[in-house]
């Protein structure tokens, strides 16, 4: 092995470990759907040997939109406290403040302004969970046929444009009703995995779903995410991946990072260093006023 490939081989052990003890995906009960407060999550990360654990819950939106499956406003200070807490009491562990995030246009000035300006959270990660189709709101868990897949997929690629956030959670969530790797889900996923090569923002691996009750007929069941298909078509773009647990449990914050590690250096796709993205967020946030 030649004196650069060793060192390649040594960067990327380094970044393969550093991965391994980080988490950026947790949520709480505030979201309504997940157990455990901010402490929680926090003792078991230590327990689990995390040294970097970001929290991620569903943020607040100002209309109210979607309260059934976020915290309301009222228990954003709340949220926000808890882990500035938790930053004192856990000072050997890196805790950041983070939120997840659906992008629509009339959010972005929340986001900008009041999320990462005046409250100066660490960073907030951009997902697809609702989508508009026909003058209704439809999840990404719904999605069946190709024209609500372009539309997800329509709806994932303009967040990713809109250059606030860290990563884009589970790109391939849509792979949970649609079951096919046809030439629609084919097309659909080269247009995210372009806008991702072409836009730098890095996409994430998720192990919920390795978590989640199988998807497919008998006899082909799998995962419904991660997407083998998915990752196998990332690996022939310029594209970078964070791996988390999308913890809902405070038992599960480190479960399954390491499965999400296996596919991205089974494919060689890169694992995108912490501080280096921050940078590049600031960097182009600061751009952008």
């Amino acid at each position: 092995m030649s004196k650069i490939a060793q060192k390649q081989e040594l960067e990327r052990l380094k970044a393969s470990e550093k991965a391994g003890k980080m988490n950026l995906h947790t949520h709480s009960f505030r979201c309504k759907h997940a157990t455990g407060d901010i402490d929680d999550y926090t003792k078991c990360a230590e327990e689990a040997g995390l040294r970097i654990l970001g929290f991620s819950d569903h943020t607040p939106l100002p209309d109210g939109r979607w309260d059934y499956i976020r915290m309301n406003l009222e228990e954003f200070k709340e949220y926000d406290q808890a882990i500035s807490l938790a930053q004192s009491n856990y000072p050997q562990m890196r805790i950041l403040k983070g939120l997840e995030c659906e992008y629509f246009p009339e959010y972005h000035p929340f986001y900008q302004d009041y999320i990462l300006g005046e409250c100066h959270f660490d960073y907030i990660i951009g997902s697809t969970h609702f989508f508009s189709w026909k003058n209704k709101w439809k999840t990404a868990y719904e999605v069946e046929t190709p024209e609500q897949l372009k539309q997800y997929t329509d709806n994932l690629i303009k967040a990713m444009e809109s250059g606030l956030f860290l990563f884009m959670a589970h790109p391939d969530v849509f792979a949970t009703a649609y079951l096919n790797w046809d030439a629609n889900a084919q097309a659909c996923s080269k247009d995210i995995l372009e806008a991702a090569e072409a836009l730098n923002v890095p996409l994430e691996i998720n192990g919920l779903g390795f978590r989640r009750s199988p998807v497919g007929l008998i006899g082909e069941k799998r995962y419904p995410y991660p997407l083998a298909s998915f990752w196998e078509l990332a690996a022939q773009y310029n594209i970078s991946v964070f791996c988390n647990s999308d913890a809902h449990n405070p038992e599960d914050v480190g479960k399954n990072i390491q499965d999400a590690i296996n596919i991205a250096e089974a494919l060689k796709i890169p694992l995108k260093d912490l501080d280096a993205r921050l940078a590049e967020i600031t960097s182009t946030q600061s751009s952008a006023t």
